[in-house]
């Protein structure tokens, strides 16, 4: 497997023993792939071993003068590890990376092609890259090689496939049903006390890359048996006493890690955050005679081990509030946890409503009644039912009869459900040349108005956002819905004036959604930008039928990551609230 390149960074920078490890391992790849003797790979190889287990942050110790004697190393990769731990970058590194083109470390994502082979396939062939790997594969030129035949050809062209379906992120809601079903299946484990996801996942990053999963045991050895043998695993890439690594079958990687219970504070924390945010704080231990790692706190003059059971410890050691995962991003927060100034973020159960609903009166599956007790089952007060306008034709636009057959319908139900409440609202077409789908009119009779861009989204820049600019300036819409218009993982965000538009909104009142389906749409970072610009915003489902109502937590978990609180998010308000809020 190929491993990431190292990353330049201050000379205050801590990194941390898996990217040491990675580091070196990139390296042992590189060698192979140069035909350098085999023991210089097999020594690096080795020490990269050695760190990933070692029981202290290996850097830190380097920083403080007082390196230690890891099996393996002698003077020259201590050296290096040294280099590595005080600048956060090697040049021996460096070097390799400039004479291995980065086509062939991406071949090694492909099951079953390792160094040698890239090595001998470059040299025989010429191949540089997947793609001629691929074409090579298919065309029968690899068997002409010395030791490689049809069926090479025929595994690497299937372990090339495996590996473009593993080459996308994964969104966050596919990767939160991977893990919940293995998470199910390993909890009951014996000796398991907690399991937990961690990394991105855990920070709510719209997509993943490898699944992290974190387990406080008594008996590591049990649990990490029960994940080898799950159905969904295709392969075990590693297996040791504190950690696990397997690649599934129909998804990415999953590495497993195990703690005592008396230091799941710390092993969570580590495997939470993002690089960024573990050096700040691996940096504040320094600063405070400690070092730092998913172990413990050491004691730099004493070498005591402090052991941390919660995670609120560590940052109360650290003279930090705790932060919440979803905001461990580096971006700030540090500073705020140290200032006592982060905010108190939205809450999934705060959720009163979903402002962005659809039913089979247009182009949903399911029945308005049945959305409504749906959504009530998940402890909703109210939706507001946003079916289409003509415009959008394949959805089957209500027409202005057909408006006030719903409207009929929702007084019906609303006798029925209540105290539960079913607003009336319609998802509305921003045209082309910016009128807006209904006339005013008509707008003034619906309880909410959402404005949406479905078509001609290929315009410049300056005309999709007089489009939207059109919508806000409209005393009768009340919100922009999916405002970039962007699918994760699908298609890109319109390219708008943002400023323009968070002016125009805050001045009019205008909400901003964030829209809890795949779309994640506003992103953390137009929401945070939003919210600072005095922005109100609304979450919501955009659901089509039932099973999708839940989604409204996606958007949640976006609010979050953007660091709004409840009061800037109006579906945290009453129906009447959130009413006298728009209007």
């Amino acid at each position: 497997m190929p491993r990431p390149r190292s990353v330049s960074r201050g000379a205050d920078a801590v990194l941390s023993n898996s990217e040491l490890a990675r580091i070196f391992n990139e390296i042992a790849d590189m060698l192979e792939i140069l035909g350098e003797v085999v023991y210089k790979a097999v020594a690096y190889r080795r020490v990269a071993d050695v760190i990933e287990r070692y029981p202290q942050d290996v850097a830190a110790l380097f920083a403080h003068g007082t390196p230690p004697k890891l099996p393996g190393a002698g003077p020259a990769l201590t050296a290096k590890l040294a280099e590595l731990s005080e600048t956060g970058r090697l040049e021996y590194h460096a070097r390799l990376r400039a004479q291995v083109p980065d086509g062939l470390l991406a071949m090694l994502r492909i099951s079953g092609v390792g160094p040698r082979t890239v090595k001998l396939l470059h040299e025989e062939l010429g191949i540089d890259s997947i793609e001629a790997l691929r074409a090579a594969a298919e065309n029968g030129s690899l068997r002409g090689v010395r030791g490689l035949s049809a069926k090479t050809e025929e595994n690497i062209l299937a372990g090339i496939a495996r590996a473009d379906k593993r080459s996308g992120r994964l969104l966050l809601h596919d990767a939160d049903e991977l893990v919940a079903g293995m998470v199910a299946s390993l909890r009951d484990v014996p000796g398991v006390h907690r399991i937990e996801p961690a990394g991105s996942l855990r920070r709510r990053r719209a997509t993943i890359g490898d699944l992290d999963l974190l387990a406080a045991v008594d008996d590591a050895s049990a649990l990490i048996e029960a994940l080898d043998r799950l159905t969904t695993v295709e392969r075990i890439l590693s297996a040791g006493t504190d950690k696990s690594s397997v690649m599934l079958r129909e998804g990415p990687r999953v590495d497993l890690m195990v703690c005592p219970p008396t230091a799941w504070g710390t092993h969570l924390v580590h495997f939470t955050g993002s690089k960024e945010h573990n050096v700040a704080l691996r940096g504040r231990a320094l600063a405070r005679g400690l070092s730092l790692s998913e172990k413990g706190f050491k004691q730099v003059e004493s070498g005591e081990l402090l052991l941390s059971a919660e995670e609120a410890e560590v940052y109360e050691r650290l003279d930090l509030q705790w932060v919440p995962p979803e905001l461990r991003e580096g971006e700030g927060e540090i500073a705020a946890a140290e200032a006592g100034t982060l905010p108190q973020l939205v809450s999934a159960a705060e959720l009163r409503g979903d402002t962005h609903t659809h039913s089979d009166w247009t182009d949903g599956v399911d029945s308005i009644e049945a959305m409504a007790r749906a959504a009530r089952g998940l402890g909703r007060e109210y939706i507001v039912l946003t079916d289409h306008s003509p415009s959008l034709g394949i959805a089957r636009g209500l027409s202005l009869e057909r408006i006030g057959e719903q409207r009929a319908e929702l007084d019906r139900l609303n006798l029925e459900l209540a105290p539960f409440r079913i607003l009336h609202g319609t998802e509305m077409e921003i045209r082309a040349d910016a009128t807006l789908d209904y006339p005013d009119e008509l707008l003034a009779r619906f309880d909410v108005v959402l404005a949406s861009i479905h078509t001609g989204r290929g315009q410049p820049r300056e005309q999709l956002t007089r489009r939207a600019l059109a919508a806000i300036e409209n005393p009768h819409v009340d919100v922009i819905a999916h405002p970039t218009g962007r699918i994760v993982n699908v298609r890109e965000p319109m390219p708008l004036d943002w400023p323009r538009i968070f002016e125009a909104a805050a001045r009019t009142g205008t909400l901003l959604e964030i829209n809890g389906s795949p779309r994640l749409d506003l992103d953390e970072t137009l929401a945070r930008d939003a919210g600072r610009a005095g922005v109100r915003l609304t979450v919501a489902s955009d659901a089509h039928r039932t099973e999708e109502l839940g989604q409204a937590e996606y958007g949640i978990d976006v609010a979050r990551r953007a660091w709004l609180s409840a009061d800037q998010v109006a579906t945290t308000r009453r129906a009447d609230a959130l009413l006298e809020l728009l209007h």
